[in-house]
């Protein structure tokens, strides 16, 4: 499986079949390169502008947008209702946490993720190998929250997103304010990883932005 960000929370997982999947795909208004990429799959957290703008891609991919288990292909989908603030969904309302199996690797993408964690939200997850973590904080947990997430995960590697970068006007905080809480970040252009040849927990990596013409 290969993992490559395309800005914000959008990333596009590539399956050894070919099975293409994309997350929470954003329109021109974030100032990332509109991520005009073909999908099978689109995973959408929350209908927010930056995160459910599914007309941007090409093919005719199915779109998941709620909790529960879902089959797609050779791919499963478990989805897992949270809040997209600390009062319950009162502010901002209501998140989807998905975890996609991938040629055997769980991704979880936690979407506009508000609040930390309940115990039995982490049961429902479950294992994770690639977790995918909000870390901008304002609209989402900040970097100090989303590493106790990765604590409580304890995923093989965590990939940081939705933080500030020169593309983006939004309040957020950058991702050195998550990274630096830990021993060591790597930073690469895609992520490749294969069940059972996975790092221990956890690996923090940092993705290049990938332009959507290259994928």
């Amino acid at each position: 499986m290969r993992l490559y960000w395309l800005g914000h929370a959008c990333f596009l997982l590539v399956a050894g079949d070919g099975t293409r999947v994309v997350t929470d795909p954003f329109n021109e208004q974030v100032g990332y390169p509109v991520p005009r990429v073909h999908a099978d799959l689109v995973i959408v957290s929350h209908q927010h502008f930056d995160h459910n703008a599914t007309g941007v891609l090409t093919g005719r991919p199915r779109v998941v947008a709620e909790p529960g288990e879902h089959r797609v292909g050779s791919l499963t989908v478990r989805g897992v209702a949270t809040y997209h603030d600390t009062v319950q969904g009162r502010q901002r309302g209501t998140n989807t946490v998905f975890v996609i199996t991938v040629d055997g690797v769980r991704v979880c993408h936690l979407g506009d993720l508000g609040h930390e964690l309940s115990p039995a939200q982490i049961t429902e997850i479950g294992p994770v190998d690639v977790l995918l973590v909000p870390v901008g904080g304002t609209f989402t947990v900040g970097p100090a929250e989303a590493q106790r997430t990765v604590e409580a995960l304890r995923p093989a590697v965590a990939v940081p997103m939705h933080y500030r970068t020169p593309h983006v006007s939004l309040p957020l905080a950058p991702v050195e304010e998550f990274t630096r809480q830990f021993r060591r970040a790597a930073h690469r252009d895609f992520l490749e990883a294969e069940a059972g040849s996975l790092p221990p927990p956890t690996e923090v990596v940092v993705l290049a932005l990938t332009p959507p013409h290259a994928v």
